[in-house]
């Protein structure tokens, strides 16, 4: 119930959450940037700032657009396919 309850209280404050999120990313960042030794990486793109971020987050993107076109092509049936 507690679950809940805490997922209204952040759906209620959806602004600030989301500007949290991008103020702790923004930290990430500089974080990243400033303090990651990135003397041993393996290639040239290792040593941008945030690389394996926007890596990971583009990787969910070609996830998520690849699962909903297997769904849209055939996965998905209709809620009475059965009762024909």
């Amino acid at each position: 119930m507690k679950l809940v309850q805490l997922i209204g209280f952040l759906r209620n404050r959806l602004k600030a959450v989301v500007r949290i999120c991008f103020g702790l990313l923004g930290l990430l960042i500089v974080v990243d940037a400033l303090l990651v030794d990135k003397q041993h990486a393996h290639t040239a793109v290792e040593r941008l700032p945030a690389f394996w971020s926007i890596f990971g987050f583009l990787g969910c993107v070609c996830i998520i657009i690849a699962s909903k076109w297997f769904g849209h092509a055939g996965i998905m049936t209709r809620e009475d396919y059965y009762d024909e």
